[in-house]
């Protein structure tokens, strides 16, 4: 059984709000890893009911109520973040833990249209943008993170730069609602969201532009996947060209992206050094992961792909 720390809990806060910052006071720490590794552990015979908060709230595993505490057990009936199911209940959310941050975002398995989706490549986007920081010897006095989904990439840039001012769009109103939790919970108050598709809704160009856009061919459309275009490199094509138009000089691009090479040809690579070199961009792109959503290669749409890769494109707009 695991031990909750008894709390008087305002009234007048989220319950989602409630939930993170009972969670961090719980130490509760948890790694999301990938849909089809979940599934695997998942199945296994002992891992069919829940038995500590990890487990109810990263694992998404259905859990009995004598394992809380009654202030637990008062929160799950009265917030409606677990729904009843068959011997148990199931949370509508996971958590996941990054920088010693947590984030909320949908639940196990995401297969609704608005999913938020949290995992390996919100990790690797991190990643990305945490050297990237480290290394940037130019200021920045206004960035924006392009489909923020949970809010990762806002969250990071905002906390390491509390001077910079912060907009971080998405054109799912369920992303925005739990990345306002999360940015609630990191006690962040330079982001701005906002509603938009790209940057439709947002004035002015930026010193730096990250983005973590869905790059999968998804047959379902999910916004959340699906990325359009050829193999799904339409909507991370939309933001480069965004990008271009946006910037500032010397202004900085941060795409993570999952780009389909076939018979050792990456298209995207291609795309992409037309447009930044006739544009006047310097640029780095690296494959910073050989082989990523390998079960998609057994999809119609990916017959002829030899792999999915991950890759992270830095360009740079000239200052002339």
């Amino acid at each position: 059984m695991n031990t909750l720390i008894k709390q008087q809990i305002p009234t007048n806060q989220n319950h989602l709000r409630i939930l993170l910052t009972y969670l961090k006071k719980q130490d509760y720490e948890f790694i999301t890893i990938s849909p089809s590794s979940h599934e695997k552990v998942n199945s296994r015979i002992e891992n069919v009911y829940a038995k500590n908060l990890k487990e109810i709230f990263g694992w998404n595993r259905t859990f009995t109520l004598d394992i809380l505490e009654d202030f637990m057990v008062d929160f799950v009936h009265s917030n409606e973040i677990a729904l009843k199911v068959e011997n148990g209940w199931k949370s509508q959310y996971r958590v996941s833990s990054l920088n010693q941050q947590l984030f909320v975002h949908s639940a196990y398995p995401t297969i609704n249209e608005n999913a938020v989706f949290f995992g390996p490549d919100s990790y690797r986007f991190a990643n990305a943008i945490q050297h990237y920081l480290l290394l940037n010897q130019n200021p920045i006095s206004r960035a924006v993170d392009i489909g923020t989904g949970s809010g990762v990439g806002a969250v990071l840039i905002a906390s390491t730069h509390p001077i910079t001012e912060v907009v971080a769009v998405d054109i799912n109103d369920e992303a925005l609602f739990l990345a306002r939790i999360n940015i609630e919970a990191a006690e962040i108050n330079n982001i701005n969201l906002v509603h938009s598709d790209l940057l439709n809704n947002v004035e002015g160009n930026f010193d730096l532009i990250i983005a973590n856009p869905p790059f999968l061919n998804d047959p379902g459309e999910r916004t959340y996947r699906h990325g359009g275009g050829e193999l799904g490199s339409g909507l991370s094509l939309d933001i480069v060209d965004t990008a271009i138009s946006r910037l500032n000089p010397n202004g900085v691009l941060l795409l993570y992206t999952g780009v389909a090479i076939a018979n050792g040809y990456d298209a995207f690579l291609h795309a992409v050094t037309i447009k930044l070199k006739r544009s006047g961009f310097n640029f780095e792109y690296t494959e910073i992961d050989p082989d990523i959503f390998g079960e998609e290669l057994l999809n119609k749409g990916y017959r002829h792909i030899d792999r999915i890769a991950a890759i992270v494109l830095i360009a740079r707009k000239k200052s002339g």
